[in-house]
């Protein structure tokens, strides 16, 4: 699978991409539980988009990274497309 064939709400998505950038993390809360975000652009031969990483992803990956997600979703945030692993993925760095 590539980035160019993901489409929004699909889930089950196995790919293997690198991180490009990552942006600084945000910290908020959520019911009473501290909870760490941050966005990367990740990229592969077909293209790059944004990937979320949440809490312990956000230490685990560094620029130049090449990560694989196993069990990941697209959703759409203000109209762009965003890889995550989301609940029931991982994310693995190889």
């Amino acid at each position: 699978m590539t980035i160019s064939e993901l489409t929004s709400g699909q889930g089950k998505v196995n790919i293997e991409v690198t991180i490009v950038s990552v942006e600084e993390p945000r910290v908020f809360n959520k019911f009473g539980r501290e909870l760490k975000v941050a966005n990367a652009l990740v990229s592969d031969d077909s293209g790059t988009m944004k990937m979320t990483l949440w809490n312990d992803e956000v230490e685990k990956v560094k620029v130049g990274d090449k990560v694989k997600i196993t069990n990941g979703f697209i959703n759409e945030f203000q109209g762009e497309k965003q890889l995550t692993a989301g609940k029931f993925g991982q994310l693995e760095v190889i």
